[in-house]
């Protein structure tokens, strides 16, 4: 019996649990790019990047994404030869284990956890938030006691007594339909994502292509705005602007990219993981990269990015359009922004019960979590747990720093698998790769760097709740996933 805390899963367990799988192999190549580009096409491009101008970056807004974008495609690089050396459930985590050892890979799964679970719950919170916005385009004005958390509720109806008696409807039955679309097959719901990852990408081009003839360029001037201090929703003076606001905008718009490492828990599900899977990660975050870029100086150019103050935050590009005089296009947007949040949601969801499963597979979590049905060929049991957590959560909570605490998740999976990845090139460099990063001994260290370095620019209260889940997440390892693990018995 092997007790370490530092065990290592062998290559050939790997080998086995491919072989073993009974998840259908039907997803090609553009399939899992366009789960890549679902996930990270979302709440980023339609929310975070009013709130980033101009709280953190102003005009200089493009350069915080392509700041972020380096920090992902490091990380997206390693991914990618992991993902086509171990094309296996678990993403991350799996990795880990293979190289770093158990409790580095029990960490990562638990901040993916942190990711996917904390994404879903947000996402499924700004859809609802975008699905009133369109009702009330049509003239149908929902109660705000089905529409807000509790808390919020209190607060909007300026109760004295504090929160009242309410439930974020829209949000709650949002989340049951797209865990009945994973149920019922991964064919379905990649269909189903492929025609959203469609309508999307056809509304960012619109915006784009549009939004470019009523660029005014004397809103990029200047460019980099002055440091100086500005007042927060919270009351709360900070610094902006100035190279310094530039790299607390990347961090503030992280969670904008978060997505591309999805695809790396379909592995399972990939017709040719070995050669897809690489293909499909980096494919999705350029794709997204270069169209984060383009709306931010297309939005920075439309409107002084002082001017994106109030409701303007949470529809910044629909505000725009609606400022130079063109409000039907704010049906267009908030009509793809409903419709484009849903992927994000279907995606992250699908992300979270893979790393359960690559993880119970391991005997780190119960089998509840490895149960694949019989007909549908997913794992059901876990969606509908998952579902049903964050239905509750985003129906009845309000969520402030859920963004921040699933920026920290990624930063902190991105670095391990950065890490990772180089520590096997040493370990085992006779091993067959069928995709090689070219400089390794650069983009590893550089990875680990930069989304290091993003980490400690996140907001200090979100650091803090992510520590205890991880803290948590030890005392769940060593009080059940420990003494429960497979490798205690292998031969």
């Amino acid at each position: 019996m092997n007790n370490s805390i530092w065990r290592k899963k062998p290559m050939h367990m790997f080998e086995q649990d491919m072989q073993k799988s009974e998840l259908k192999r039907v997803l090609g190549k553009w399939s899992l790019t366009a789960i890549g580009i679902g996930a990270i096409i979302g709440g980023g491009v339609f929310v975070l990047t009013g709130t980033a101008a101009h709280f953190h970056a102003g005009p200089a807004l493009a350069l915080s994404f392509i700041i972020a974008g380096i920090g992902c495609i490091f990380a997206a690089l390693c991914y990618a030869e992991f993902a086509a050396m171990l094309p296996v459930e678990g993403s991350a985590y799996a990795y880990a284990y293979g190289t770093v050892g158990e409790l580095f890979a029990w960490i990562i799964g638990w901040g993916l956890i942190l990711e996917y679970a904390m994404g879903a719950m947000t996402v499924a919170v700004s859809w609802s938030g975008y699905f009133n916005k369109l009702l009330h385009l049509f003239g149908v004005h929902l109660p705000a006691t089905l529409t807000n958390d509790p808390i919020s509720a209190g607060a909007l109806l300026n109760n004295s007594e504090g929160p009242v008696m309410s439930v974020n409807l829209p949000a709650l039955v949002i989340v049951w339909f797209v865990t009945w679309i994973l149920v019922k097959g991964i064919k379905e719901a990649a269909s189903a994502n492929n025609l959203i990852v469609v309508l999307k990408v056809a509304v960012i081009l619109f915006v784009i292509i549009m939004g470019a003839f009523y660029i005014d360029v004397a809103n990029w001037t200047p460019f980099i705005p002055e440091e100086t201090l500005v007042k927060h929703e919270n009351g709360d003076m900070l610094p902006a602007y100035g190279w310094g606001g530039i790299i607390s905008g990347a961090s503030a718009i992280f969670f904008a990219y978060i997505g591309f490492d999805a695809v790396s828990t379909q592995a399972g599900e990939a017709i040719n993981p070995k050669k897809d899977m690489p293909f499909a990660i980096i494919a999705s975050l350029l794709i997204c990269t270069v169209l984060y870029i383009a709306v931010s100086l297309v939005l920075t150019g439309m409107i002084n990015y002082k001017d994106i103050t109030g409701d303007a935050l949470k529809a910044p590009v629909a505000f725009a359009f609606d400022h130079v005089g063109q409000p039907w296009a704010v049906f267009v947007i908030t009509a793809a922004a409903t419709a484009g949040l849903l992927s994000v949601m279907l995606v992250m969801m699908l992300g979270q019960t893979r790393v359960f499963l690559g993880m119970a597979k391991d005997g780190l979590l119960p089998k509840f979590f490895a149960e694949v049905h019989p007909k549908f060929k997913t794992p059901w049991k876990s969606t509908i747990l998952v579902g049903a957590v964050v239905s509750v959560v985003a129906g009845f909570t309000p969520i402030s720093l859920l963004g921040d605490m699933t920026s920290f998740g990624t930063l902190f999976a991105f670095t391990m698998v950065c890490l990772a990845v180089w520590i096997l090139r040493f370990r085992d460099p006779n091993r067959d790769r069928p995709f090689k990063v070219s400089g390794l001994n650069i983009v590893a260290p550089l990875g680990i760097l930069v989304n290091t370095f993003l980490i400690l620019n996140l907001g200090r209260t979100a650091q803090i709740f992510a520590m205890l889940w991880l803290f948590f997440g030890l005392f769940v390892y060593f009080l059940y996933g420990r003494p429960k693990s497979h490798l205690n018995t292998r031969e």
